[in-house]
């Protein structure tokens, strides 16, 4: 492929795609720079078709550290696995891409972003999505695209397309939109409590601005001549498949008439291990496959038939839900909920910043994060036996979304100076367990004592789409999500959404669909708050016995080094004597943490006696330390002494001073002035006149 270079100019920065000069023995291949941000991304298909009965694609975008000019950490300063940013933009990339593969195509793809350039202001997983794209659409793979991604977010009124990393800061929405020309695909993001309609306007927006980013890859297309490999779907059953459906249509029905997951299961699978013992013509995959036609087909027009659903559910209606809090005596927080046979157990953990964790990324450089939610899925969830291992993709996914959610509702850290943790374990899961994930951490968090905003809740909103036929069901189940068009997370309060996520499994949505839904989303999201409040309506006023005490004091920086002592001395041996943490800002707030109240309450008083300053015109009883001739020195506290001159001791003529004061004495004194040094002088007589 000969190189070819194209230009554009994009929300207001130099946008470049190049390709034929890089990487050029894969099947598809892009460098996309956006102003000082470059990455490469390729895209590689198998020679042979794989044997699996889904379709294999792998995307993994990797950020290398000399791209913004940096070594990585760790021993070995290197790059080693995925970070949780990486994992996170890599499914990112890949879920606007899988529906758009040709039905049926089964050859292993793999799509590689990698960071080439980073300038630390544009983000360069948009690129990523942009550039999978491109390197797809200008290979043979048959890759049903186009598609484009932008950034959306929101200042002073006004939506921004792919914003800077200073321009976020003040943006009150984080949001990432993926479409064809024609319809929205992906939709993944964050906000401050935005409103649905605005929600609604600024995807519409991101989705308007994707045309000049599409077009860039027609014309690359065009010009290069790219030809896609010839690909047919596998041999056709349709007769066959007819014949099957009619003999198995009662059974079928019946089966999807079971409430319960378990049983529902057994039997569906007893239908399809007797279809493939009765028709010996089709081997088993065949047989798997035309089952799993027909199974969709008969859920989707009993749906569209009668209205209900796979339990008996009317498409806007959510299952039983019941909650519970306060369950364990020596966690800091928890708390159950159960919505249907989706069941999710959060518990909060408190920590100093000692607990925080330590977060390296390109875009943002090195930052701590002081809240954090984890996701846990163990097998026995869904009823089944695997190995465990480290977190998966998707485990690190829904957690994130979680703590999107949550993030919005919790305190100021001046206010509530902990490190949160919430750890969700799935101990069901029957659909929509991320957004269980967001109840029950929100349920957590009160039940823990933490002075959240206000409650949030979370809801799976799916979609069956025939022809010009449209159900949007809320609170879907497993087999909703799988047999269905859609999966839009949502999760917010009364008075916004906090998080958002779209995956289609059709070529995208219109702008008047996504109304509806987010309509019938934020109705779900206030009866499941309804029934949340029921079991708790406000954090709880005190925090649990065992969870840590972080007490705070502002003094004046310059007394920073008081507390700490040469070499440490000082803090050192507050530490030793109380047993508490001390974390102390440049800006002068001291925090005292300890699992013991009264040894931080301990420390904090030794810290104020070793940073108290003297007030002008404040009384205090010192202590004589040594006569001269001219007057007194006196010690109002350890460490601060003032002078009393002779003048200032009593009224009258003083011929000694002895007669009046010696060393050892403890007398009342007065500020009269602190000099520009820092020299305090004071008054006997002024103090004794005042406290007659």
């Amino acid at each position: 492929m000969q190189k070819r270079t194209l230009t554009i100019e994009f929300a207001g920065r130099p946008l470049t795609f190049t390709v034929g000069e890089m990487a050029k023995q894969a099947d598809g291949s892009v460098l996309v720079q956006y102003a000082d941000t470059a990455v490469l991304v390729t895209a590689v298909a198998e020679k042979k078709e794989s044997d699996l009965d889904f379709f294999p694609l792998t995307v993994n975008y990797q950020e290398m550290s000399y791209a913004a000019g940096r070594f990585p950490g760790g021993f070995f300063k290197r790059e080693g696995r995925p970070s949780d940013r990486e994992v996170l933009i890599s499914r990112l990339i890949d879920r606007p891409l899988r529906p758009l593969f040709a039905k049926g195509f089964k050859r292993e793809v793999q799509i590689i972003a990698t960071v080439l350039s980073a300038d630390q202001e544009n983000d360069p997983a948009i690129l990523g999505i942009l550039g999978a794209s491109c390197a797809l659409t200008l290979s043979q793979i048959p890759f049903e695209g186009p598609i484009a991604g932008v950034k959306i977010g929101r200042k002073n009124g006004s939506f921004l397309i792919n914003p800077t990393t200073s321009e976020m800061e003040e943006s009150d929405m984080d949001i990432v939109v993926a479409g064809t020309k024609d319809a929205i695909i992906m939709v993944e993001g964050g906000s401050k409590f935005v409103k649905g309609e605005d929600l609604i306007e600024a995807i519409h927006f991101g989705h308007q601005s994707l045309a000049p980013l599409i077009e860039c890859q027609e014309v690359l297309m065009q010009e290069l001549g790219i030809k896609k490999w010839f690909f047919t779907e596998q041999e056709s059953y349709e007769e066959l498949k007819k014949e099957i459906k009619e003999k198995l249509k009662e059974d079928v029905y019946e089966a999807l008439a079971i409430p319960e997951k378990k049983k529902r299961r057994d039997k569906i699978n007893e239908i399809r291990e007797n279809l493939i013992k009765d028709r010996s013509e089709l081997d088993e995959k065949s047989a798997n496959r035309i089952f799993e036609e027909i199974l969709r087909e008969l859920m989707r027009e009993k749906l569209i038939l009668t209205g209900l659903r796979i339990d008996g559910r009317r498409p806007d209606e959510i299952r039983d839900i019941w909650c519970r809090v306060g369950i364990f005596p020596r966690t800091h927080g928890s708390a159950l909920f159960t919505r249907g046979e989706t069941q999710a157990l959060a518990i909060t953990t408190f920590g100093t910043s000692e607990d925080e964790q330590k977060v390296e990324s390109l875009l943002e450089g090195e930052v701590f994060k002081a809240f954090m939610v984890h996701y846990n899925f163990p097998p026995f969830s869904v009823g089944e036996v695997a190995p465990l291992r480290a977190p998966t993709r998707r485990e690190i996914g829904h957690g994130y979304l979680a703590e999107r959610a949550l993030a919005p509702i919790l305190p100021p850290r001046d206010e509530f100076p902990y490190t949160i943790r919430i750890v969700s374990e799935i101990l069901e899961s029957n659909g929509s367990s991320s957004m269980a994930t967001v109840c029950s951490g929100c349920l957590s968090l009160m039940d823990a004592g933490v002075p959240i905003k206000e409650p949030v809740a979370g809801i799976a909103m799916g979609l069956v789409k025939e022809d010009d036929k449209e159900i949007i069901l809320s609170d879907i189940i497993g087999d909703e999500d799988h047999l269905g068009d859609m999966d839009f997370k949502i999760a917010g309060s009364k008075n916004g959404i906090t998080a958002i996520q779209m995956d289609l499994k059709i070529k995208g949505i219109t702008k008047e669909t996504m109304v509806r839904v987010v309509k019938q989303a934020q109705e779900g999201i206030e009866k499941i708050l309804s029934i949340m409040t029921q079991t708790i309506d406000k954090p709880r006023e005190k925090l649990s016995p065992y969870a840590p005490r972080i007490l705070t004091i502002k003094i004046n920086p310059d007394k920073i080094r008081d507390i700490i002592g040469p070499g440490g001395k000082v803090i050192k041996g507050i530490i030793d004597q109380t047993g508490v943490k001390i974390d102390i800002e440049d800006s002068g707030i001291v925090r005292v943490a300890s699992q013991n109240e009264a040894s931080a309450i301990k420390a904090i008083e030794m810290i104020k006696e070793l940073t108290r300053e003297v007030e002008l015109g404040a009384i205090y009883k010192g202590k004589v330390k040594r006569v001269v001739d001219s007057g007194v020195i006196v010690e109002i506290w350890p460490g601060c002494d003032g002078f009393v001159h002779i003048s200032q001791l009593a009224d009258g003529y003083i011929k000694r001073i002895t007669d009046m004061v010696k060393e050892g004495d403890i007398i009342p004194v007065k500020v009269i002035e602190i000099d520009q040094f820092g020299r305090i002088k004071l008054s006997r007589k002024a103090a004794l006149r005042e406290t007659r």
